[in-house]
């Protein structure tokens, strides 16, 4: 994945742009870090204060309360490593659960979750895609969102 479109975006993440220019921005970015790897299905970027989804892949709008549910697996990951994840009306079988990333498969599918200061990134892959991918680009994007303080 190339960085250039990273960087094109950081005035527009600075405070007193509006946030529809934000959205739209933030848009772009989870469109051209993640969609454009063709090994994610479906992607978001939360609000952590107050679970608002400030940006979404198409036909991707996560309710308050599997966002909430997403966001109350990172205060103990032990849980979350041995009971799962429940999502999408799926039980995800966890594999990976520390502070800042959660890794969950159902079968050949798969949920990445990883939260920054400010966000948390949700992304799903399918069977067709490479889960390796998928959780380097969502990491990718987390480290430079955590890299501009978000």
């Amino acid at each position: 994945m190339e960085n250039w479109h990273l960087d094109k975006v950081d005035v527009k993440l600075q405070p007193g742009i509006p946030d529809s220019i934000k959205m739209s921005q933030l848009q772009n970015l989870l469109h051209d870090a993640l969609i454009a790897t063709e090994n994610v299905q479906q992607c978001a970027i939360i609000r952590r204060k107050d679970n608002m989804v400030r940006a979404s892949s198409v036909g991707f709008n996560p309710y308050q309360d599997q966002i909430q549910m997403l966001q109350d697996a990172f205060k103990n990951p032990p849980q979350t490593r041995e009971e799962g994840l429940y999502f999408d009306d799926k039980q995800y079988k966890c594999v990976r659960a520390d502070k800042n990333s959660i890794y969950a498969k159902c079968g050949k599918k798969g949920l990445i979750l990883v939260k920054t200061l400010s966000l948390l990134l949700v992304a799903t892959y399918t069977e067709n895609m490479f889960p390796g991918v998928c959780v380097e680009a969502v990491e990718k994007l987390a480290d430079y969102f955590k890299e501009k303080g978000k």
